[in-house]
C-alpha cells in the first residue's frame, strides 16, 4: 500500500475520531449553569481568541503565511509544526474560560494538524521541497469529504459563544 495513501487514511481516521469525540461530548454535556454577568465578557473574549487561533493554525492559512521559496520539505515541516505549537501555547490559558468540549476541539485540531504535516512529510522523498510538502498537504485537505477540521472547530466555538450570549 502506498505510504501517502496510508497517511491519508490515518488522517481521515483521526479526523473522524476527533469529530466523534466532539459531538459525543456536546450531546452528553449537562446544561451549563448560568455564568455570572462579570464572567461573560471574559468568556466571550476567550472564545474569540480561540476562533482566531483556529484560523491561524488552519493548515491552508499557515502555508500561505509561512511559505518561503527555497526551503526543503523538512525545513517547512519544522516551521509548520513549531508555528502550530507556539500559537497553541500562546493561547493555552484560554482553556480556563471555555467549556471542556471547546478546549478539546482546539487541542484535537492542533494534534491533527501536526500529525498531517508529519505524515505527509514522511511520505515524501528526502530531496522534496517545501512546495512539494505544501502542495501535498493542500491536496489531502481538499480531498476530505467531511470538510476541513478547522471549520468544524470554529463552528463548535461559535455555537458555544452564542449560547453565552443568550
Amino acid at each position: 500500500m502506498d505510504l501517502s495513501l496510508v497517511s491519508i487514511l490515518l488522517s481521515a481516521l483521526a479526523l473522524l475520531l476527533a469529530l466523534y469525540s466532539i459531538f459525543r461530548n456536546t450531546q452528553q454535556a449537562p446544561p451549563p449553569s448560568r455564568p455570572s454577568f462579570e464572567s461573560i465578557p471574559l468568556r466571550l473574549q476567550a472564545y474569540e481568541r480561540l476562533v482566531l487561533l483556529t484560523e491561524r493554525i488552519a493548515l491552508p492559512n499557515l502555508i500561505s503565511r509561512l511559505n518561503q521559496p527555497g526551503l526543503s520539505a523538512v525545513e517547512m515541516k519544522v516551521i509548520l509544526t513549531e508555528n502550530i505549537r507556539q500559537e497553541f501555547d500562546y493561547n493555552s490559558t484560554q482553556q480556563l474560560y471555555v467549556s471542556p468540549v471547546s478546549w478539546d476541539a482546539v487541542r484535537n485540531l492542533k494534534e491533527q494538524n501536526i500529525m498531517v504535516v508529519n505524515q505527509v512529510a514522511a511520505s515524501l522523498p528526502p530531496q522534496s521541497t517545501a512546495a512539494d510538502l505544501n502542495k501535498k498537504i493542500l491536496e489531502i485537505l481538499m480531498s476530505q469529504q467531511n470538510g476541513a477540521l478547522h471549520e468544524m472547530v470554529a463552528q463548535t466555538l461559535n455555537h458555544e459563544a452564542k449560547k453565552l450570549m443568550q
